[in-house]
């Protein structure tokens, strides 16, 4: 495998360091407001995940927005393997760790199964998941994938694209969490589209949610496209035509979590200057503060990423900013899986130190007790009231 020269890579060019705001109107145009240059953090290489093994299958040859992604990835210097079958396999190694290792440097493109095409609520975020891709590069020793996904965790993206977004509209209008509830009605139908993978960690690669986004902008209907990430790679979605319809959150936590926890992902002060980038850019964006746990010393080391964070949106006018606030749980599934993959991790998973949580179909999940939970809450909704008077916290779990 080789690697293009960087010079050569459009898709590698950083943003410039001058631009200009910009507002949408009803037809998705933009329309530059004044120069806010000034209040726009440098220009800086995003960190990039560059995978050691890339295949697709026969069925998503099948599929346009494959062949976009091939020549992607082939941009990059990166040999795309073209299977005989529809069955992925050498990501097996003789130890779970070596699986673990083959499959995290794996991506696959892949036809999306007939299940992802049914869309199923997602509460408490929004009103339906849409899954563009399934698996993520990055090494967080509490993921959440863990014990979700069948099989070795490769990254799997769909190929399906241009199918997955023309099936969408039947779903219109016809969620509960957004679709019906007063309190976030003016959010419209909302899509997350990022319950099962790190979208900036793949876009450079793929280019789905670019096409998502102005899918979404030309939309003309009370919607909204909503992903999470960990990365600040946003130079390829300043100056989209979006028309306010995509809320792009960054996934933040304190220094000791986000620091030992958190492999391959990029810093939180570079994830805070990707939101504010976007935010001056007019796009809606948001934290997700997760997983939040009970650290010696929480309330300073929290106290300092909040301190991040008013720093990062200060001067942003017409600032459109959300919170969620997700607490660190887990199940047995979950414990086990995470050991196997992260043997050495400080990741606190004592149950004795925890409350059981039954879900509706019997299954087990360790939370914080409830007194630690109060306070927290308690904690956090005083402190970001008082600091961003402005956010909106959609809610705490």
């Amino acid at each position: 495998m080789t690697q293009a020269p960087e010079d050569a890579i459009d898709v590698d060019e950083p943003l410039a360091p001058k631009f200009v705001a910009a507002t949408h109107d009803a037809t998705g145009e933009q329309v530059p407001t004044r120069d806010l240059s000034e209040l726009a953090p440098p220009a800086r290489p995003a960190r990039r995940w560059t995978p050691k093994r890339v295949v697709i299958t026969p069925d998503a040859l099948d599929h346009p927005h494959a062949h976009r992604i091939v020549e992607r990835v082939e941009a990059r210097g990166i040999e795309v393997e073209r299977l005989r079958a529809n069955r992925l396999t050498g990501v097996r190694g003789a130890t779970e760790r070596e699986t673990y290792a083959l499959a995290k440097s794996t991506m696959a493109i892949v036809v999306s199964p007939p299940s992802r095409r049914k869309l199923q609520p997602i509460a408490p975020s929004a009103d339906w998941r849409v899954d563009l891709a399934e698996g993520c590069p990055a090494h967080c020793q509490y993921c959440y994938l863990a014990g979700s996904l069948s099989g070795p965790p490769v990254t799997r993206v769909y190929a399906d694209l241009d199918d997955i977004l023309g099936g969408l509209e039947p779903y219109l209008g016809q969620g509960t969490i957004t679709s019906r509830r007063a309190d976030r009605a003016q959010e419209g139908t909302t899509f997350e589209a990022s319950c099962y993978t790190d979208p900036l960690a793949l876009e450079h690669l793929t280019g789905s949610w670019t096409r998502a986004v102005e899918f979404f902008g030309q939309w003309e209907a009370p919607v909204q496209l909503r992903w999470t990430t960990k990365y600040d790679d946003v130079a390829g979605f300043v100056g989209l035509p979006h028309a306010g319809r995509t809320r792009v959150r960054f996934s933040v936590n304190c220094l000791p979590v986000s620091q030992r926890m958190e492999g391959g992902t990029s810093t939180v002060p570079d994830r805070l200057a990707g939101l504010r980038r976007l935010a001056l850019d007019g796009y809606p964006v948001g934290l997700t503060m997760a997983p939040l746990m009970p650290l010696d010393g929480w309330r300073e080391h929290y106290g300092h990423l909040l301190d991040l964070v008013e720093a990062a949106v200060d001067g942003v006018p017409d600032l459109d900013l959300t919170a969620e606030l997700i607490t660190h749980r887990f199940t047995p599934g979950s414990k086990e899986v995470l050991l196997g993959w992260y043997p050495g991790t400080r990741l606190d998973m004592d149950e004795s130190r925890r409350t059981t949580k039954r879900g509706k179909f019997g299954s087990t999940k360790y939370v914080y007790p409830e007194d630690v939970m109060t306070e927290m809450r308690t904690w956090f909704t005083d402190e970001l009231a008082r600091r961003l008077p402005e956010l909106h916290v959609l809610y705490w779990t």
